[in-house]
């Protein structure tokens, strides 16, 4: 991803809090702590501690899946800000910037297919489960799975994300980090901004 104006990205979904500020694609200034919780508490401050307070013509933030209320708060952030400054506003999902980190560090498969699973911890011990080959291109949908499910579904291939150890695997333990979402293409960066959980809701409306 590049381009020739200020971008803001904002990364909350996982236990790493980070932001970024991107002119003409490369990064300006930049800022991550691993907090577990506590995002909404650090995340402004992170923005303002940027330059010119972190503002941007466009803003990218992490929808997900991961942390239920991490997503939530990076989310309301950059919807709010992209309010007030008239900022134009996209997503994209923590498993292609996990998928992207890991390609650029050469974990991906060596058959030359560049295939690779995110993993990520959901909710209920199920994992978050997204395969990707080629160039980050994700193959199939995101699942949510028990552990044996998604081990048998990733088979061999190399492993990125906080559910490694899970199944197993302790491959490619790379955490989130906004400025790296240069590396996400540019066509997985134009998600709506909006929650991606991962994973059906638990509570079902009453039947009529």
């Amino acid at each position: 991803m590049s381009g020739d104006d200020r971008v803001l990205v904002i990364e909350t979904a996982t236990s790493a809090c980070s932001v970024a500020l991107i002119a003409d694609g490369a990064v300006v200034a930049h800022a991550h702590e691993s907090v577990a919780r506590g995002h909404a508490e650090r995340l402004i401050p992170m923005i303002a501690g940027l330059p010119e307070r972190g503002r941007a013509q466009r803003i990218l933030v992490d929808v997900g899946p991961g942390s239920f209320t991490g997503v939530r708060v990076g989310i309301a952030a950059a919807r709010a800000l992209a309010l007030a400054w008239g900022a134009t506003l996209a997503g994209y999902r923590s498993t292609s910037l996990l998928a992207a980190q890991a390609a650029a560090r050469g974990a991906a498969g060596d058959g030359g297919d560049g295939a690779l699973a995110a993993v990520l911890i959901g909710g209920h011990g199920e994992l978050f489960v997204q395969l990707f080959e080629g160039q980050v291109s994700p193959v199939g949908t995101l699942q949510s799975l028990n552990p044996a499910d998604a081990g048998a579904l990733i088979g061999a291939r190399p492993v990125v994300g906080s559910g490694a150890g899970a199944i197993g695997r302790d491959e490619a333990t790379i955490e989130p980090d906004a400025r790296d979402v240069l590396l996400i293409p540019a066509a997985l960066a134009r998600e709506d901004a909006r929650p991606v959980y991962g994973r059906a809701p638990d509570a079902k409306p009453a039947a009529a």
